[in-house]
């Protein structure tokens, strides 16, 4: 599938959940709900040839591979959350949605203290 594809299904998905809110407004949601899924679940599997461009940078430049693990947590982090905090205000519940998102943030802020502590370890170095 490519991203016409993907559009379609949302746009009709948008469509079809519009007329079901005159209706029943909580289909609508359902069905907005499935088709994010539907989504997210595709663009899942688009990191696979994603992960391995990343191994082959790996191979090219030799870094350490916790930097280019970390980077990766990262992205699915900011994937996830970004994808259920839109479900969560899609559906009303704007303040939870805004929760997800922060907790969201303090996780990629903890996945990447050790970087920053081997930044600071490389910058003593220099400045020694």
């Amino acid at each position: 599938m490519t991203i016409i594809t993907i559009s379609a299904v949302g746009v009709a998905a948008v469509l079809m959940a519009l007329q079901l809110k005159g209706l029943k407004g909580e289909y609508a949601s359902y069905l907005a709900a499935a088709a994010g899924f539907f989504i997210f679940f595709y663009g899942v599997s688009k990191l696979e040839s994603i992960l391995e461009t990343v191994r082959q940078l790996q191979s090219y430049i030799k870094l350490n591979p916790i930097y280019l693990t970390t980077l990766m947590k990262m992205v699915g982090i900011t994937y996830v959350a970004e994808f259920a905090s839109g479900i969560c205000k899609d559906a009303g519940f704007g303040a939870l949605g805004g929760q997800i998102e922060i907790f969201g943030k303090l996780s990629i802020l903890a996945v990447s203290m050790p970087i920053l502590l081997a930044l600071m370890e490389t910058l003593q170095v220099f400045l020694s």
